[in-house]
């Protein structure tokens, strides 16, 4: 296929990449011409300093910005590509906010974090398409099949359930570790240590229901436990921590008398 992308950031870096040992990467496109040339030199293709550069002459274009940007280039991506399918690869945003002006739209969502300095594990990372027709939703499913072994044709409103999901998921978990390594740096603890536990945390998350894994203080409903810990938060002048945690404890405890 010949494919190219509208972004130059952490999602459109990653797709690029893996998607050109398999098809061609015509241009990259970006706001800011200086990251579209350097992406583009590392997947063999040109840079454009607008849409309108863009070949027509292709079979997918995949835009990969904000969420919030994706309606505002829909618009001048259709006047110049209205024969070329269109994917976004955002989570949240529906499938409508590119079907209502461009017919050929679709989604092609990886549920995966990514930051520039890591590789991303393409054979394990759940791959989700969507599109308005059934002959470009075979297309997408086929591209996706080359990437990832887990595809799934899923709905926009599926979609943002796992969105949302994710962010509990993930963007809140890794919050709870920057907050957990501001409590030991306090004390000159290495937060090293804790490794051992968020592993173990982590694969107990994917091997067993969450919710029968909880442990702690909250969950036994042990008070001067808390207590303590809420006061060592308030001494240390660290009320948006303490309530935090005051928070979360009080959800925990209710969820297990509830069982």
């Amino acid at each position: 296929m010949r494919i190219s992308l509208i972004g130059a950031g952490r999602v459109a870096h990653h797709l690029a990449r893996v998607l050109s040992q398999h098809h061609q990467i015509m241009q990259i496109y970006s706001r800011s011409l200086e990251p579209a040339q350097t992406l583009a030199a590392q997947v063999g293709a040109t840079a454009a300093a607008n849409i309108s550069e863009i070949n027509p002459e292709i079979d997918l274009v995949i835009i990969a910005v904000s969420d919030q940007a994706i309606a505002s280039i829909i618009t001048e991506t259709h006047q110049h590509l209205a024969d070329v399918l269109i994917v976004h690869t955002s989570g949240s945003t529906d499938i409508e906010v590119l079907a209502k002006t461009h017919a050929r739209a679709g989604v092609f969502y990886p549920l995966q974090t990514f930051s520039l300095d890591r590789e991303i594990p393409w054979s394990d990372t759940p791959l989700f398409v969507e599109a308005k027709s059934e002959v470009d939703l075979v297309l997408l499913s086929q591209l996706a099949s080359q990437l990832s072994s887990r595809v799934y044709q899923y709905t926009s409103a599926q979609r943002l359930s796992l969105h949302l999901a994710a962010v509990f998921a993930c963007n809140f978990s890794n919050y709870c570790y920057d907050m957990a390594k501001q409590v030991v740096d306090a004390q000159q603890v290495d937060f090293s240590l804790l490794y051992p536990l968020i592993l173990e945390t982590t694969n107990k998350a994917v091997q067993h229901d969450p919710k029968q894994m909880q442990t702690g203080p909250a969950m036994r409903g042990d008070q001067n436990i808390l207590a303590m810990h809420q006061q060592m938060l308030q001494d240390a002048n660290r009320d948006d921590l303490k309530n935090i945690y005051s928070l979360m404890s009080q959800h925990i405890l209710q969820s297990h008398q509830q069982k």
